[in-house]
């Protein structure tokens, strides 16, 4: 990776109380920005350049995942991995329909508005399956589907006076915007239900024939689940505890109150298609069904999506699927856990309920990532504005190391390869490999992957601004080893982007909007606690500093003069915001 230089515009506004760039003598230490442009990464122009980005990105990691699949595959795939599946309610073995290919299908959103923070922990989750599953050498075939005909997309559209389907595809442009900000790679195939009505009019006839489906006078057509004895397989629910529920209607004329709709009728101001029982538009579970068979067949190895959708959504496609061909079968049901916030459920009613491009007017998308893969994605996730202010802090951490590193490296490129690593540095790697190795084949553990990178950044900080680091003669190839590990293992998590120090720009950036400050307002603070220094007023020079923390906005004084980074605030701050 060519190496980003730090760049920084001054005036003589900022002369004595800002640096110039410099392989800085603290880890961490980051001269202050004036560029405007460097400061927002929200404008005009930024979308044909965050485009750009992502698919240099896509292709650099394509690069690696071929080299790593390569080597993976030539080792015979060795690396053995556990999945928690659901329907089992237990680790097993992964072994795929096809050795060496893996065929995935994640239920997408229902496009009717924005996508929120539990869309992210889903998609951030599968992103990461995705990748590993890539990396160790596996030819992964990715459908997920955006759900474009629904009941909440036509009331929305009624509501904002907007086509239906038009405001659908418009909510699915969105949304993957938002896939591309979170840095999740695009599926293989995105199915799309308005394009799939003649698969799912074929699929519900041949449920109808099979005798598990009936229709209704007037068009309606419901699933029978009496007919199935294995109701009930994947969430352990009994039949007698069924009712008709979320997305399930109450109609008395269904046979059982569980029956769900496969097909509904056409009613005015809804979109229809013709169909053997008349006009009408799916059912919401018979999309998914009917998608990842088009797709993947009927057999197919890994199907996902939030724990919310075990019952009725998952449940009842098991049900239309077996039904529809008697050889079905998923080999593993994933699920992830639920997001909280604040240790409330989310919810519009409480107030509570966050969309992602909200978070992320305040907070960097690596910051949100960083976060979600803190914590095991089985397990409920609680989001709060302390927890983005750390992983936020964590990013800047890890990313200014890479930039400083890179630096160093750059600069003296003809001396890394003069002798060898240090035996910590080799220890270092080597636990960082064990450690991904054995965490991520666990059911993908991404909490332990994280929280094994501590010592090894520790270990570079040291050897990079320390003087006993700077007088280590294995010095640089340690750093060498160590950058080359740390981005291999950073790439399948999501995390390897063209450049480290665009992204350090943009968390000062969204640093300083948090604080309520512009550049202007901070240069002022700054030269007004200079001037304070200048004149021995301590108490005031102190004083600034600590108002600027309580804003998030770290000073730290040196020989070459003040720098500031973003730093966490305070929990009472916070309360307070």
């Amino acid at each position: 990776m060519a190496t980003r230089m730090i760049t920084c515009c001054t005036t003589a506004l900022l002369s004595r109380a800002i640096v110039a760039p410099r392989t800085f003598s603290r880890p961490l230490a980051i001269s202050f920005r004036l560029s405007a442009s460097d400061a927002s990464w929200h404008g005009t122009g930024i979308r044909d350049e965050r485009v750009r980005a992502l698919r240099l990105h896509r292709n650099l990691y394509s690069r690696a995942c071929a080299s790593a699949g390569a080597e993976n595959a030539s080792a015979g795939n060795e690396v053995q991995i556990q999945l928690y599946n659901t329907m089992k309610k237990q680790k097993e073995v992964f072994q795929p329909i096809v050795p060496g290919k893996v065929s995935m299908y994640v239920c997408g959103v229902t496009t009717y508005d924005y996508s929120h923070i539990g869309h992210a922990r889903v998609y951030v989750a599968f992103d990461v399956l995705f990748r590993y599953l890539k990396s160790v050498g596996y030819d992964v075939t990715y459908v997920r589907n955006f759900t474009d005909i629904d009941d909440k997309i036509i009331k929305r559209a009624n509501e904002v006076g907007e086509d239906p389907l038009n405001l659908s595809r418009r909510f699915c442009d969105e949304f993957q915007v938002d896939m591309e900000l979170l840095r999740c790679l695009p599926p293989n195939v995105e199915p799309r239900v308005s394009d799939h009505i003649p698969q799912i009019i074929k699929m519900i006839s041949q449920i109808i024939e099979n005798k598990n489906g009936y229709v209704m006078e007037g068009g309606d057509v419901y699933f029978e689940v009496d007919t199935l004895p294995t109701y009930g397989c994947l969430s352990g629910r009994k039949q007698e505890e069924n009712r008709a529920g979320e997305r399930v209607l109450v109609d008395n004329r269904k046979r059982n109150p569980a029956d769900f709709a496969l097909w509904k009728s056409a009613k005015p101001g809804e979109p229809a298609w013709d169909s053997p029982w008349g006009p009408g538009r799916p059912g919401w579970h018979i999309e998914c069904s009917a998608m990842s068979a088009e797709h993947l067949g009927h057999k197919f190895d890994i199907h996902g999506g939030g724990m919310d959708l075990i019952f009725p959504h998952h449940e009842n496609e098991i049900a239309q699927s077996c039904a529809a061909c008697a050889d079905s079968r998923v080999g593993y049901w994933l699920h992830n856990g639920f997001v909280t916030v604040d240790n409330e459920k989310m919810s519009k009613s409480v107030g509570n309920f966050f969309t992602i491009r909200e978070v992320l007017e305040l907070y960097h998308p690596l910051a949100l990532r960083w976060f979600l893969l803190g914590t095991h994605y089985r397990a409920p996730v609680n989001y709060s504005k302390r927890q983005l202010e750390v992983a936020s802090d964590r990013v800047f951490y890890i990313f200014q190391t890479l930039v400083d590193c890179e630096q160093i490296l750059s600069q003296q490129v003809d001396k890394v390869a003069a002798c060898n690593p240090s035996k910590e540095a080799i220890e270092l790697v080597k636990s960082i490999k064990n450690t991904f190795r054995t965490s991520m084949a666990d059911d993908l553990n991404t909490p332990v992957v994280v929280a094994s990178f501590s010592e090894s950044f520790k270990f570079m900080n040291d050897l990079m601004h320390t003087r006993k680091g700077r007088k280590d003669k294995t010095r640089l190839v340690s750093l060498q080893l160590l950058i080359t590990e740390i981005q291999e293992v950073m790439n399948v998590l999501g995390f390897q982007i063209p450049s480290y120090s665009k992204v350090l720009d943009e968390i000062r950036a969204l640093a300083l909007k948090r604080a309520g400050m512009s550049m202007n307002d901070l240069a002022a603070r700054l030269q007004e606690r200079a001037s304070a220094r200048e004149a021995k007023d301590y108490a005031r020079s102190d004083q600034i500093r600590l108002e600027l923390a309580a804003a998030g906005i770290g000073l730290m004084d040196g020989g070459d003069g003040t720098l500031w980074r973003p730093i966490v605030v305070a929990e009472e701050q916070l309360q307070t915001a």
